[in-house]
Parts: structure tokens; C-alpha cells; sequence
């Protein structure tokens, strides 16, 4: 009687297994999720992207666009203080809904500038470094360390990148990983 094959362990995703360091962790982890993001989106064509899921109300690349706007407010206003519009006019509606005259490649591209932004403040900051004030926080007992806010950001990731896989299986019967 022939052996099944030996199984091999599923490699982990993220960060590689000797990573320990609390803050590469933190970043492989959520560059692993925003390359996931990426990745679940492949395939979809543009109406696909653009077209809002039922039951869930909005469109995959709705979500790209929301998730780039929370790296702007966890990160440049957040962390960073710097001076940039935090919340769109139109609130949440406008947040998760991609306008008629903007392209999927601009989403993606605004996505990625605001990825970009992150990374050159958080690379080089220590995960005890205190968010500076005058952005989204005001006073030093409300602002948090950079290692709190990438703690939220890869909930929020984890979280989000997780509906996509339910919009994906309802879009067109694909299953995530």
C-alpha cells in the first residue's frame, strides 16, 4: 500500500518566522494584509470593482478607497498631526462610494500614495513613540503610541480584508485564503 505524501506545513503569512521585534511584526503584518488586499482584487473587472456588492452596499474598490482614507487619518493626521482632510464632505457614503469621474487606476494609486506616506512615518518612529498633538489629537492624554495605532490598523485590515473575501465569494464564487 503507497503512502499519501507527507504534508508540509502551510508556510505562516506575514512576516518570516524569525521575526520577534514587536514593530517589524507589526508592519509585515500590515503590509501582508494591504498586498491581501491587493491580491483579492485581482481578477475583477471594472464593473465588478465599481458595481456595490448586495447585501453589503458597497463596491470593493469602495473599500480600497475607505481603507486609504483610514491610513490617512490613523497615520498622517493621527500619528503624523499633519494638516490633510480627514473625513470626506459627504461622511460615509462618500467614504465607501467611488465617484463616476474616478478611476479605478487613481483609487489604487491614492491608496498606495497614502501606504507610502505611512510607511515613511512609521518605518523610522518607535512603537512607544506618542502620536504628535495638534492633528487628530489634541492633548497629550488622548494621543496613543504609534504602537496602538498599527494595532488598530491591522484590525481594521484583518476585519475589512475579510468582507472582501465575502464580497469576492458573492461577486463571482471565489474563496479566500
Amino acid at each position: 500500500m503507497q503512502q499519501p505524501p507527507e504534508q508540509v506545513p502551510a508556510l505562516l503569512d506575514g512576516p518570516a518566522a524569525d521575526v520577534s521585534d514587536a514593530h517589524e511584526l507589526l508592519l509585515g503584518y500590515l503590509e501582508w494584509y494591504r498586498e491581501a488586499l491587493m491580491r483579492k482584487l485581482d481578477g475583477l473587472s471594472d464593473d465588478q470593482l465599481r458595481t456595490p456588492v448586495e447585501p453589503l452596499g458597497w463596491s470593493p474598490l469602495g473599500l480600497v478607497q475607505h481603507l486609504g482614507r483610514v491610513e490617512r487619518r490613523w497615520v498622517r493626521w493621527g500619528f503624523g498631526a499633519q494638516d490633510v482632510v480627514a473625513y470626506p464632505p459627504g461622511g460615509d457614503a462618500e467614504e465607501w462610494t467611488v465617484a463616476a469621474n474616478t478611476s479605478t487606476v487613481q483609487v489604487i494609486a491614492d491608496y498606495q500614495a497614502e501606504v507610502a506616506v505611512a510607511g515613511s512615518l512609521t518605518a523610522p518612529a518607535l512603537l512607544s513613540d506618542k502620536a504628535r498633538l495638534g492633528g487628530r489629537f489634541k492633548t497629550p492624554d488622548q494621543a496613543p503610541s504609534l504602537g496602538r495605532i498599527l494595532f488598530h490598523l491591522l484590525q481594521e485590515y484583518a476585519r475589512h480584508v475579510g468582507h472582501l473575501d465575502v464580497a469576492r465569494e458573492l461577486i463571482d464564487g471565489q474563496t479566500g485564503e
